[in-house]
């Protein structure tokens, strides 16, 4: 009798594992139909059963369902593409993935590069809290690509859901994220393009052929400065100084010179209002690349947002002594000496009608038409390059209009015009 009763026992087993194979397959042929909405609903029908399948049935099971969300090519459903890409990633659990784990890896694939093109578009059309969710659920699927948590935390930045963002980022700083990737470049010779290689040995395998030629190799920056900025620019947003503070010195004692998170420490004493300790933090990084007029430029504008005109005019022209077409440095020396221009005429229309007076007037009058005649200098060069400063153009045009120089102010109006179309 107890013979009888496992045999009974194994026929019925054979008999749901039958019924199960036959499942899977119908759901698979539905979708070599490509009626994927029902290849769905058919595949759902067999989870019930998983308990009862062994490894061969649920690494099928899993590549089916896998297809069946994937859908055709021109599926765009993130949510259908994720479900795809959790699928074909559990194939290889079972049974070792030896039947279809070569397919499903490149199923997968498909379906990531699906996603991303998804998320990329609703990065563009600015629907930040989309790009940043589906960013972060390729990372969880695939957790080696740690760049896709970097690209889920900069989208939930833009999208200002500021809790997921310091959130993610804290991820990266326990994962000892940095960014720093290794290009492998060189320019096909047929179309003139600069293409990318995954490795130096492929790369240096199609200029040994003739195809491609220029190799070069370019290590990009870190982003752990950029992380650490963020970080203290949400705490600051919030209200929260103290975090922001903390934020930063936690990362200069890890990276004490890292440029890019000195640079960033910079950003955050300048919002701050902590000129002293911005100063000190790009002196540091001008110590590094002296020849920079930018890094003499921002401490400028620091300078000047302090109230310090002196330490900013001597900024600008410390920029302008490296390049003397330095545009920002330029407009700004023009804006700081105009700046004056306010406090002339608030005299000259204090004056009264004395002989004194008049004769300070005229004194005041020449003071003014010379702090326009030293600006012009400035804004010319500010005006010279390709994309001029609409805003330095138009002030041209009134200086000259001001100065009497009739052929100068008819220019500058013809430029304006053109500028405001």
């Amino acid at each position: 009798m107890k013979t009888k009763s496992l045999l009974l026992a194994a026929l019925s087993f054979t008999a749901v594992t039958f019924a199960q194979k036959k499942e899977i397959r119908s759901a698979e042929k539905t979708v070599d139909d490509e009626n994927y909405a029902q290849a769905q609903t058919e595949i759902a029908a067999v989870e019930s059963l998983m308990g009862e399948m062994d490894e061969k049935e649920k690494e099928y099971y899993y590549f089916v369902k896998g297809r069946a969300f994937l859908g055709g090519e021109k599926n765009t459903n993130a949510d259908e593409l994720l479900k795809a890409m959790e699928a074909f990633a559990k194939v290889s659990e079972f049974n070792d993935g030896d039947k279809y784990g070569d397919e499903a890896t490149q199923y997968k694939q498909t379906a990531m590069n699906a996603i991303i093109s998804s998320a990329v578009d609703d990065q563009n059309a600015q629907k930040y809290d989309a790009a940043a969710s589906k960013l972060y659920k390729l990372y969880t699927l695939t957790p080696k690509d740690t760049s896709y948590l970097y690209f889920a935390a900069s989208n939930a930045v833009n999208g200002q859901d500021y809790d997921t963002a310091l959130d993610y980022y804290g991820q990266l700083k326990e994962l000892g994220y940095t960014g720093i990737e290794t290009k492998y470049t060189a320019k096909n010779k047929e179309s003139g393009q600069v293409e990318s290689f995954p490795d130096k040995q492929q790369r240096d395998l199609f200029v040994k052929s003739g195809s491609h030629e220029d190799p070069k190799t370019e290590v990009t920056e870190s982003r752990s400065g950029e992380i650490a900025k963020n970080i203290a620019l949400i705490y600051i947003q919030e209200g929260k100084n103290e975090e922001a503070l903390s934020a930063i010195k936690d990362a200069l004692a890890e990276n004490p010179d890292d440029d890019a998170l000195i640079r960033s420490a910079a950003d955050v004493y300048l919002k701050m209002g902590m000129t002293d300790e911005y100063e000190a933090a790009l002196q540091k990084v001008i110590a590094k690349d002296p020849n920079n007029p930018g890094l003499y430029f921002n401490l400028g504008v620091g300078a000047a947002d302090a109230g310090n005109t002196e330490k900013a005019l001597g900024y600008y022209k410390k920029a302008l002594e490296i390049d003397p077409n330095y545009a920002g440095a330029n407009l700004n020396i023009a804006a700081l000496m105009l700046s004056q221009d306010k406090d002339i005429i608030e005299q000259m229309n204090s004056l009264g009608n004395t002989k004194a007076d008049n004769d300070k007037y005229e004194v005041l009058k020449e003071e003014r038409l010379k702090l326009y005649r030293d600006a012009v200098p400035y804004l010319e060069k500010a005006t010279s390059g390709e994309n001029p400063n609409i805003e330095a153009v138009r002030t041209l045009y009134n200086i000259h209009v001001q100065l009497g120089n009739t052929a100068e102010a008819d220019e500058y109006k013809a430029k304006l015009d053109a500028m405001q179309g």
